[in-house]
């Protein structure tokens, strides 16, 4: 079924206002009066709609509830910038996976420049929107950009488990980390850009308070390792698999 997203104040007395965008790509679809979509407030709650017999914007409730695609789990995703394609694949899946938010940042091994971050967010943000149509999700994940390396790991420190994946890690394996946490709902991963983290960089995540993991003996590459470790944490808190 089709899906749109709309804001909760769009939500009123049985009925929803859709924006023009989304408007013209209902009249597109040459959807009939009868015919059923899925509208989301980006809160949580799915609409069942059809359209009102005025044939305008507006649409008519048909039943509502909680969206299934949201997991239980509110997992942060921090992805150092890495160039075009492999940015918008990180931000895709990670948004098809059920990342709550996701934020970009520098580290020194970084080859993409941080320079126009925020047409860079932009972009990415617009391909969430797109992505969480696609995947039946609830929410739009925020796609932000931290001023730092040092506050993207602070910020995600405060995290009930908070993951940083370390190429050079041996003694604490994600399983291990995963299988130690004692049921949070708040989870954050950090991973590195095309070059790994300098050694630094690990001690002052360390010093943050994040839990330094490996993700075993293959290296992955700056696109995959975000999606592998949010497919982990889905799975390991039950979000994924079969119902």
């Amino acid at each position: 079924m089709v899906r749109f997203f709309v804001s909760p104040s769009d939500v009123s007395g049985g009925m929803i206002r859709l924006g023009k965008e989304d408007f013209a790509h209902i009249r597109s679809l040459r959807l009939r009066p009868s015919e059923l979509f899925t509208v989301c407030d980006g809160e949580g709650s799915d609409y069942t709609c059809r359209l009102g017999e005025r044939g305008d914007a507006v649409a008519e409730i048909i039943e509502s509830g909680p969206s299934r695609g949201e997991p239980t789990v509110k997992c942060g995703v921090y992805i150092a910038l890495a160039k075009g394609g492999r940015m918008e694949y990180a931000v895709q899946k990670s948004v098809e996976l059920g990342a709550h938010k996701i934020v970009l940042f520098s580290s020194r091994r970084c080859v993409a420049s941080a320079d126009d971050i925020t047409k860079k967010t932009a972009r990415l943000q617009r391909i969430a929107l797109e992505t969480a149509k696609q995947s039946g999700r609830g929410r739009v994940p925020g796609i932000t950009a931290a001023h730092s390396f040092e506050s993207a790991v602070a910020e995600a420190a405060r995290a009930g488990l908070p993951l940083f994946c370390y190429e050079e890690e041996s003694s604490r394996s994600l399983k291990e980390a995963l299988d130690a946490d004692s049921g949070t709902n708040t989870i954050s991963i950090v991973t590195g850009p095309e070059g790994g983290f300098e050694p630094y960089e690990a001690r002052s995540a360390a010093e943050a308070g994040m839990i330094s993991v490996s993700l075993g003996p293959r290296i992955l590459r700056c696109e995959t390792a975000p999606a592998a470790v949010l497919a982990a944490v889905m799975f390991h808190t039950g979000n994924m698999g079969c119902i």
